[in-house]
């Protein structure tokens, strides 16, 4: 991986860069959509490439427990086995297990986990799961961790702080030399543990490094203290992922305060329960206002769901339980993210991001009020 900064904001710490990775590039600041179990939901690849995708983030978890490693593996690695020929992230599954809280186990040495899909018994270590990324031939892999709830007790956010590092340390010691493995700074909400986190993380010399077991229902004030504290820890010279940011307004401030990465199941999530973003607001189409509206999902919006459909019929399609409802939804919300993040570079790019954010998120919350 060759990560370059382009060009840097004055106002802020926003900044351009370019991401060389083995099966493409990737422009920075990003917006990666989630396929978890190798396919963005409803999504084909075709449409991913057409709305301007450059990345997508797979699951190891679920990936791990269906259909297997060994059949990825046969497959030709995780780009062939679904179709999509550009970079993937995968994430190592440290927040689906955290998820599982009754159906597993963490100890010193890894977790041991009840699948979610039939009770079989599985366990992780930090090594295994390092080595299943690099079966799945994964572009950037990501390091076991341990995520904490929110809230946590001092005490608990540290316990699983100590713990992620430790294994963040085996981690980096098994990969192999051409895997581009990330490094995740935890420490719930508390910004000397987060300090900590970073500075350890840091030190271990990691191709990236994440910013992890946030956007978990703590305040928005409180996500930006946590980046704010460890930001200038991280070396500038090394690409910034906050993982699980996806509300557009933790995006704008998370670029302004120097994150290069973000992803998000928002879009798709929403999108098949009927919840559309817009640059008026979030939108919700089973609202019976809709009902006699003939206007576009979002006036200013060119996706093929704005140009060809009303909120009408966009309505019409949810109440009445048609598959293409979430379908078209699903498409106009990856092309809102998609859309603006590439409005976030551009703006940076002409050197007036911090004034075109400002009005962004004064237009944008303010409709959403």
């Amino acid at each position: 991986m060759k990560f370059e900064v382009h060009q840097t904001n004055q106002d802020c710490k926003a900044r351009l860069g370019k991401l060389s990775l083995p099966n493409g590039t990737v422009n920075t600041p990003i917006f990666m959509p989630v396929g978890t179990q190798g396919t963005v939901k409803t999504i084909m690849p075709k449409e991913l490439n057409e709305l301007g995708a450059e990345i997508i983030v797979c699951n190891t978890y679920h990936l791990y427990l269906r259909p297997g490693a060994n059949v990825i593996k046969a497959a030709g690695g995780l780009t062939k086995f679904i179709g999509w020929q550009k970079p993937i992230l995968t994430d190592s599954g440290g927040f689906q297990i955290y998820s599982l809280a009754p159906l597993r186990k963490i100890t010193n040495e890894g977790v041991k986990f009840q699948s979610h899909i039939d009770g079989s018994y599985h366990f992780f270590t930090p090594e295994s799961v390092v080595e299943i990324q690099e079966t799945f031939g994964s572009d950037i892999a990501m390091c076991l961790d341990v995520c904490p709830s929110y809230p946590s007790e001092y005490e608990v956010a540290q316990e699983t702080m100590q713990q992620t590092l430790q294994w963040a340390e085996r981690a980096r010691k098994v990969k192999r030399k051409e895997t581009n493995l990330f490094g995740i700074i935890q420490g719930a909400t508390y910004p000397d543990l987060r300090k900590k986190s970073a500075q350890a993380t840091v030190d271990l010399d990691f191709t990236g490094y994440a910013i992890g077991g946030l956007c978990l229902g703590e305040p928005s004030s409180v996500t930006y203290e946590m980046i704010d504290a460890v930001r200038d820890i991280i070396p500038e010279k090394s690409v910034c992922y906050l993982m699980g940011a996806g509300y557009p307004e933790d995006i704008i401030e998370g670029v302004r305060r120097g994150v290069d990465m973000f992803d998000c199941v928002l879009p798709t999530r929403n999108g098949r329960t009927g919840t559309a973003f817009t640059s008026l607001g979030r939108i919700t189409i089973r609202n019976a206002q809709y009902i006699s509206d003939f206007t576009p999902l979002d006036p200013i919006c060119d996706c093929y769901t704005c140009r060809n459909f009303t909120r009408s019929y966009l309505r019409h399609l949810f109440i009445a339980g048609e598959h293409l409802g979430p379908k078209l939804l699903t498409l106009h919300n990856l092309n809102f993210f998609i859309n603006l993040i590439k409005n976030v570079r551009s703006h940076i790019e002409k050197e007036d991001f911090l004034v075109w954010s400002n009005d962004f998120l004064e237009h944008y919350t303010s409709k959403n009020s």
